[in-house]
């Protein structure tokens, strides 16, 4: 029955053992366990802190990112449209100058056609002339076969001549 009961003296010296290690463990080793307890609290604290401030940052840095991605997006979409405006406005001047040149080139062929075809046909009438004449003086010496025939027709066309030289210079 003494393990169930124990003795009076028993209890009172477990009582004086359990305060002077209540007292000695309170004295040196709680305290440098509470501090340490307290550091490792802090150390966990700040090191969330840390990593909501790291989560905060890399949504900062994401959020950067795209906005740098959309701006890029945006310049090289800005930069290919005024590519194509500027191959375009190049292409029209290069059509309007070919098409300007071609017109020119259009006007000197004909200009150069019809002075041509000015001295075609004033050749032709000089050979025409000639030929009327050389015509004229076969039918002239056929019908005029006597030389007094032939003399007497130039000075008639000799008078004729200086009548409508003076009436023209009068």
């Amino acid at each position: 029955m003494e393990l169930v009961k124990p003795a009076l003296g028993l209890v009172f010296w477990m009582v004086v053992t359990f305060g002077i290690l209540f007292f000695i463990l309170s004295k040196f080793a709680w305290k440098p366990i509470l501090a340490m307890l307290r550091e490792r609290e802090q150390t966990i604290a700040d090191s969330l802190n840390e990593a909501n401030k790291a989560r905060g940052e890399m949504a900062q840095l994401t959020a950067k990112n795209e906005e740098l991605l959309n701006q890029a997006k945006e310049e090289r979409n800005k930069i290919l449209h005024d590519a194509k405006e500027a191959a375009e406005k190049v292409k029209s001047d290069i059509l309007n100058k070919a098409q300007k040149e071609a017109e020119q080139k259009i006007q000197a062929s004909f200009r150069e056609i019809d002075v041509q075809k000015k001295a075609a046909i004033a050749e032709i009438k000089n050979t025409v002339g000639l030929m009327a004449l050389d015509i004229a003086e076969k039918v002239m010496r056929k019908e005029l076969k006597s030389n007094g025939e032939q003399v007497a027709y130039v000075n008639k066309l000799a008078q004729e001549s200086q009548l409508t030289s003076t009436a023209s210079s009068n």
